[in-house]
């Protein structure tokens, strides 16, 4: 059979095998998409799974080349089959044999810039982190690695059913509490949540367990019979003196044995709870109308000066009655101030005061002598003075907290000013949004359409709204 000179004479490019070993010997530079990104110290195991992964592709890669070079060469003798011998001539040839130079000059950059790669990926040196982890690992046993792979393998699961924020399932949570319980480096391995919040899911399993096992397992309802419970409700509302094992003296008498637990439920029902006497929030809830209170308010000034504001307060309209200022808060300067604060007779029937040093004999006298009654509050209850302590509280919020106060008489003019409009125009939430200095027929007087006008207070720290007249 007679063949063409042309395809007799051309031999099988080695070059695509040579580059196909090439490719292979260096890890094929697989794209940097597919690469395995080892977010924690990685195993043995993951780090055999990268390089078989990067084998893989080197193997593809140079596989692809070399189909690619043999189709190529293929398809010159599809297009050349029908040519005879005598139609060839040496000028063609040399075309032939010439087309495949840039193909290969391309291939050849190629491979070098994968070795180059390659290098330097060898070359690059591990950080200290993963070489300590690696490090670490190698002394692991298996078991432990399973584990952990799977702790970690379960949160991937989880990461990818969502985009913003992991949702896990009650499932979910039994699942990494059960592999937490057996991993001693479960705290290392964990990456979507915390290691409190797994402590706080082994907690509610536990309560949730011990819940379940506590239920009665027969229906609720009296154990004893209804004539012994009347019995000891008898027994406990016609004796008020018997306590709950005098009443179990008086069942076994009557060969009826209850125990002591069961005998205190029912005696509390016959026997409804009883104050002593009257309780502190009755006591101001019906005197609030004579009840006055005082506090002391320590203030800094600009140079780091201490001074002291006394504040007496009307409870039952929340009126400020006196406001004093003074670097020395003596027993006599306080006697005084309260002598200032009731004049024409104008006094309360109690006045609610602290254990403070500062109220001495001189105060008691001065109280005694404008016949107020001085009533201590508990030590270290603030809740006694409430109203007063709300009070110091509003004026370092609403006032102090925004002034530098210069010295004692510019902090006796900032407190006069913020009491003038506390007691006149600011309503307060204690007396139903009702202003303290003010009256509701006066409040009823001046409502009408008239325009509203906003005066300044403390320099334009509030405003104080009206109806023009």
């Amino acid at each position: 059979m007679f063949r063409p000179r042309s395809l007799t004479r051309r031999r099988r490019s080695p070059w695509p095998l040579l580059l196909a070993v090439l490719l292979v010997a260096c890890g094929g530079g697989a794209p940097a998409t597919d690469t395995i990104p080892s977010a924690a110290p990685t195993t043995a195991v993951a780090a055999t799974g990268t390089t078989a992964v990067s084998a893989t592709w080197g193997i593809r890669r140079a596989l692809g080349v070399f189909a690619w070079c043999e189709l190529g060469g293929m398809g010159d003798r599809i297009r050349r089959g029908g040519a005879s011998s005598a139609a060839d001539s040496r000028p063609e040839e040399l075309a032939m044999f010439a087309s495949p130079l840039p193909r290969l000059r391309h291939l050849a950059r190629r491979a070098v810039a994968a070795v180059r790669a390659r290098v330097t990926q060898l070359t690059r040196p591990v950080p200290i982190a993963v070489a300590i982890g690696a490090a670490a690992d190698a002394t692991r046993n298996r078991s432990d690695l399973l584990l952990e792979n799977a702790l970690l393998r379960h949160q991937l699961v989880v990461l990818g059913r969502t985009v913003k924020r992991p949702r896990l399932t009650a499932a979910d949570r039994g699942l990494l509490v059960l592999v937490a319980s057996q991993l001693r480096t479960w705290a290392d391995a964990l990456v979507v949540v915390r290691p409190e919040t797994v402590l706080r899911w082994h907690r509610q399993g536990f309560r949730l367990l011990w819940r379940r096992k506590s239920r009665p397992r027969s229906a609720a309802g009296p154990k004893l019979a209804a004539e012994t419970i009347a019995l000891i409700r008898e027994m406990a509302a016609a004796n008020r003196l018997w306590g709950a094992d005098r009443i179990r003296g008086e069942l076994l008498k009557l060969d009826i044995r209850v125990s002591k637990r069961t005998i205190q439920r029912y005696p509390r029902q016959a026997r409804p709870p009883r104050r002593s006497g009257q309780a502190w929030s009755s006591f101001l809830r019906n005197h609030a109308h004579e009840i006055w209170a005082c506090d002391f308010l320590p203030v800094t000034d600009l140079l780091f000066r201490p001074f002291y504001a006394f504040f007496i307060i009307a409870l039952g309209t929340r009126r400020v009655v006196h406001v004093g200022v003074t670097r020395h808060p003596t027993d006599a300067w306080v006697a005084q101030q309260l002598r200032e604060a009731t004049p024409f007779d104008e006094r309360p029937r109690y006045l609610l005061r602290d254990n403070d040093s500062k109220y001495g004999r001189a105060f008691a006298r001065a109280a005694a002598a404008t016949g107020i009654t001085a009533v201590r509050t508990p030590v270290r209850a603030p809740q006694a003075n409430a109203t007063c302590e709300r009070f110091l509280g509003s004026v370092r919020r609403e006032c102090l907290d925004h002034l530098l106060i210069l010295g004692e008489a510019h902090l006796r003019r900032v407190l006069r000013a913020y009491v003038a409009y506390f007691n006149d125009a600011r309503p307060h939430q204690g007396i139903g949004q009702a202003i303290p200095g003010r009256s509701a027929t006066m409040d009823r007087r001046h409502a009408g359409a008239g325009r509203i006008v906003a005066r300044p207070v403390l320099g334009g720290l509030h405003h104080d709204y009206r109806r023009a007249a």
